[in-house]
């Protein structure tokens, strides 16, 4: 039948994407592992040239060498060339103006003497004549003249604004210009309208005839000069590969400068970025790292290798930590700041180490602070051996101070601290290089607090983020749960006296006993505060809360009494996603109980059915469950256990102490409560 087949086929595929993407399965780990190494790879392959920086005017420290053969701007040469461009533009000459307005206005009143023009030209009027004067009169004035060289320069320029003429010297000062220059006048005129060409030869008969004045055009001179200067194109020497550039002690030139700065361009367009054997080295580098350090988790931290959400976290931050590290570069880089040389250390590496040991804990956070530094300490373009130094110095040190960060406020005094530890390092630099007294010094000091206290803003910024994202509980976290002006904890201590007393003590049972074993002590004290906030809903059926010595289960049968204890584990679950606790203090609340026999009252119903226990559903005397699931949850259950029989105790003294909890545990393991929660005899004997 064509309905369970097609149905079968849809649900295979699902089943197979649940297999590889379920919670604990190996489809994340092998994405997040291939989205981390193309990170990676892509970090590593489009890295910057590394190369000295020398500043102007400074001293050398180190013999430098071609690493390549390149070319750089020679600039002695372009302004050797530069000063011949220039002495090659010749004088500039223009007409006198007042020669110009003199020729015109003879030319005017000889048309006013004599009127034979009106006859060769009956049909010429005097408008038609000053037209075509006006017009000589412009182009005259914008005639320039200087030697046949310079007007050869200046036409490969191609300047529009003046009409340049090659005079002959002899003809620079006064002088009756030459016959090509009025032919040029003339095709001018007859080009641009419909003159007639007798007039036009008539006009310009008459002011061939004067003697012109030239002057000195100087400010035009001046312009000339500086474009013909500035098409000068730059010369360049070429450098091959060893040979010396500066020696130490050597003063750095504004050469030295040019020479090491396009030594690393020539560098960098020798790296193909886009070669596939390029690309493919990246990407086996990166592939190594990631799968050794894959390994270290699979040994050291297979919570985290078997746990998708803090993987996932754990990705974020280290490939979060690397963008950072090459947006400052970039920063430093490009933004067009002799900031390279300013910030000669930049302190990147604590800012993952105090975030990762507040998450995920402390040797997880050494080990990537490890990581991080040389992987980014060996790609950035930075002082390789004093990045490294620094910075893992640096973050070692904030590893040890955020181990006891229990307050948000606390990560500036972990910064502050961290940035105290950075100082006999910077020191020992500067003494290394005979730099003690030098503003380097300073500015090393200034620029590691600037590193610093942006990476304490931006860490007090993330950790809230990360810890709601990833639903992680930290060790901050967990002091604001235990502050008692916590509304739901405030409400414990006025509604319920006495199981807000019970859970202060459980929770320093279970915390002492985390504490022997190395579980999470801190966890296990904020938790049993709230693992019995059910009984808020009937405080007054819980002994701890009872007063006078009336006892309200006197008037309930064994089995009500059960019903209404067992209810606090589900009221009090739903009062927590009410107030919106961790899910890890729900699972505290649902599993401190496992699925124990509420052996009291399950007594008491089989002496009422005479002795009987066949006629007793024993199931109905059990909590729901489930059995603790972790190590703190079970101490829980184990905590709440005894504290509840050490009340009932008449004898109390250290050895009757001892055999009740070695009972009550015993009993507790043989009923199977203790199967699920990962603790080892060892451990529990320890307990």
């Amino acid at each position: 039948m064509p309905g369970p087949y097609v149905e079968a086929s849809a649900v295979e595929p699902l089943k197979g994407w649940r297999k590889w993407f379920g919670r604990k399965s190996p489809g994340w780990r092998m994405f997040l592992a291939t989205f981390f190494i193309a990170a990676l790879t892509v970090f590593i392959h489009f890295r910057e040239v590394q190369m000295e920086v020398l500043e102007l005017g400074s001293t050398s420290k180190q013999y430098i060498i071609a690493q390549i053969d390149f070319e750089y701007p020679n600039e002695d040469a372009t302004l050797v060339l530069k000063q011949q461009a220039m002495q090659d533009v010749g004088s500039i000459y223009k007409f006198n103006p007042k020669d110009v307005e003199l020729a015109v206005s003879d030319f005017e009143s000889n048309l006013l003497k004599n009127n034979q023009w009106r006859q060769d030209f009956p049909k010429i009027s005097y408008e038609d004549i000053y037209e075509i004067t006006d017009t000589i009169e412009d182009y005259l004035l914008e005639s320039r003249f200087t030697d046949e060289r310079t007007v050869e320069k200046i036409k490969k320029m191609g300047d529009t604004e003046n009409i340049f003429f090659d005079v002959p010297y002899s003809h620079r000062k006064v002088s009756v210009l030459p016959v090509y220059y009025w032919k040029e006048l003339k095709s001018s005129l007859l080009s641009k309208d419909h003159y007639d060409t007798v007039l036009v030869d008539f006009i310009l008969g008459f002011f061939q005839k004067f003697s012109w004045q030239f002057d000195v055009d100087a400010s035009l001179e001046k312009k000339v000069k500086i474009s013909v200067q500035n098409a000068v194109p730059n010369q360049f020497a070429r450098v091959f590969a060893g040979s010396h550039i500066i020696d130490p002690g050597e003063k750095v030139t504004l050469k030295h400068i040019y020479m090491l700065q396009s030594m690393k361009d020539a560098l960098g367009h020798s790296r193909n970025l886009l070669n596939p054997i390029s690309i493919a080295g990246s990407f086996l580098f990166s592939s190594i790292v990631v799968i050794l350090f894959g390994i270290y988790l699979k040994i050291y931290h297979k919570d985290i290798l078997h746990s998708t959400r803090k993987l996932l976290l754990l990705v974020s931050i280290l490939t979060l930590t690397i963008g950072l590290a090459k947006a400052i570069e970039y920063f430093l880089l490009y933004k067009g700041f002799n900031l390279v040389e300013l910030a000669r250390y930049p302190v990147i590496i604590p800012f993952a180490a105090v975030i990762l040991c507040v998450l995920l804990g402390t040797r997880i956070a050494l080990f990537s602070s490890i990581f991080l530094t040389i992987v980014i300490g060996i790609t950035l373009a930075v002082d390789h051996d004093h990045f490294i130094i620094l910075n893992l110095t640096s973050s070692l040190c904030a590893i040890m101070f955020a181990r006891s960060l229990h307050k948000r406020k606390d990560i500036f005094e972990v910064y502050a601290k961290t940035w105290l530890s950075c100082i006999p390092v910077l020191l020992a630099f500067n003494l290394n290089e005979g730099t003690l007294l030098d503003i380097n010094l300073l500015s090393d000091f200034m620029c590691t607090f600037a590193f610093l206290g942006m990476s304490a803003l931006v860490s007090v910024s993330l950790l809230p983020l990360f810890e709601s994202i990833f639903k992680v509980m930290t060790d901050m976290t967990l002091m604001e749960y235990m502050d008692p002006n916590n509304e739901l904890l405030r409400r414990l201590s006025l509604e319920a006296p006495g199981t807000y007393q019970h859970c202060l003590v459980v929770g320093n049972i279970a915390e002492a006993g985390a504490r022997a074993i190395g579980a999470n002590d801190l966890f296990c004290r904020a938790a049993t505060l709230y693992h019995d906030i059910g009984k808020l809903f009937n405080p007054h059926y819980f002994t701890e809360n009872q007063l006078g010595g009336f006892n309200i289960h006197q008037l309930l049968t064994p089995l009500e009494s059960t019903h209404v204890i067992i209810a606090h584990v589900a009221e009090g679950e739903t009062l927590a996603r009410k107030y919106r606790l961790p899910q890890s203090f729900i699972d505290v609340i649902k599993e401190h109980h496992g699925t124990t026999l509420v052996y009291y009252f399950y007594c008491k119903q089989i002496e009422q059915m005479e002795g009987d226990a066949s006629k007793v559903n024993e199931k109905l005397f059990r909590y729901p469950g489930p059995k603790p699931r972790s190590k703190e949850s079970a101490i829980i259950m184990i905590s709440d256990t005894i504290e509840a029989a050490s009340r009932a105790m008449d004898d109390v003294s250290e050895e009757s102490l001892t055999l009740m909890v070695n009972k009550l545990v015993s009993e507790k393991a043989e009923d199977g409560q203790l199967d699920e929660c990962q603790l080892t005899f060892e451990e529990l004997g320890v307990v």
